[in-house]
């Protein structure tokens, strides 16, 4: 069972989005809204179904049509996409990066050293601690502060994964630019790099990163890959990532 408390002041309170960092500092002064957006929403992921057509009747066999061939010297990409169950199993926190003190806005950590090249990713969110943590195979790789959704436009809880991703995104809503989207919700809300890391910024919803530790999450990250989002839930090493 995850453990509540109010405010993290140092690493013996875990977060489970911020399993490796300590809280962030605080922030003086009132809210701004960052550069960064999110989209209006969108129904790229839904498919639209192809109308029947009559065929005439012959009793000649059917012949199979050919199948489009790429064009030589290059070899047709399908995103990659990591399959992941109705049901996921409960990950276990196997290593916590090492990290002394508090996180500061732009700062980050990332080591995948002794850490299996394959195995599932996960994504956890303290917005209360303004942290986010890389997982993969239960073992924290990566580490940073963030900016998240202001009072009027929240950043959502709950789990979700990631359905979409581009490296140069422009928010349809706001105009604003998006590096290294990954997309969560239909509505725009994504985790992407931001160019101001601070805090006294905030987001139309997404979740702000900085630009370096955006590309090595991108990197790593798969659509399907499952992000959670919680307001001050703590664990501890060998605590179970469930939801």
């Amino acid at each position: 069972m995850w453990n509540w408390n109010r405010f993290r002041l140092s690493r013996a309170g875990l977060a489970v989005s911020g399993i490796a960092a300590a809280i962030v500092l605080a922030a003086s002064g009132g809210a701004l809204i960052a550069s960064g957006g999110r989209d209006a929403p969108t129904a790229t992921h839904a498919v639209a179904k192809q109308p029947v057509l009559a065929q005439p009747v012959s009793t000649r066999p059917a012949r199979t049509p050919a199948l489009p061939q790429p064009a030589p010297g290059k070899v047709a990409a399908a995103p990659a996409l990591r399959e992941t169950p109705a049901t996921p199993e409960p990950l276990v926190v196997k290593r916590v990066l090492p990290i002394d003190g508090p996180i500061r806005f732009g700062s980050y950590f990332w080591d995948t050293q002794g850490v299996p090249a394959d195995g599932p990713l996960v994504i956890t969110v303290d917005l209360e601690a303004q942290t986010l943590s890389v997982f993969r195979d239960g073992y924290e790789i990566g580490a940073t502060a963030i900016l998240y959704g202001a009072d009027s436009h929240p950043t959502p809880l709950g789990q979700h994964k990631i359905t979409q991703k581009k490296v140069h995104h422009i928010s349809n809503l706001y105009g604003a630019p998006m590096p290294y989207m990954m997309r969560l919700t239909n509505d725009g809300v994504a985790i992407h790099a931001s160019a101001k890391i601070d805090a006294r910024y905030a987001t139309h919803g997404c979740i702000g990163v900085p630009l370096a530790f955006a590309k090595l999450l991108f990197a790593q990250a798969r659509l399907g890959d499952r992000v959670i989002i919680t307001r001050g839930k703590r664990l501890g090493l060998g605590g179970a990532i469930t939801s």
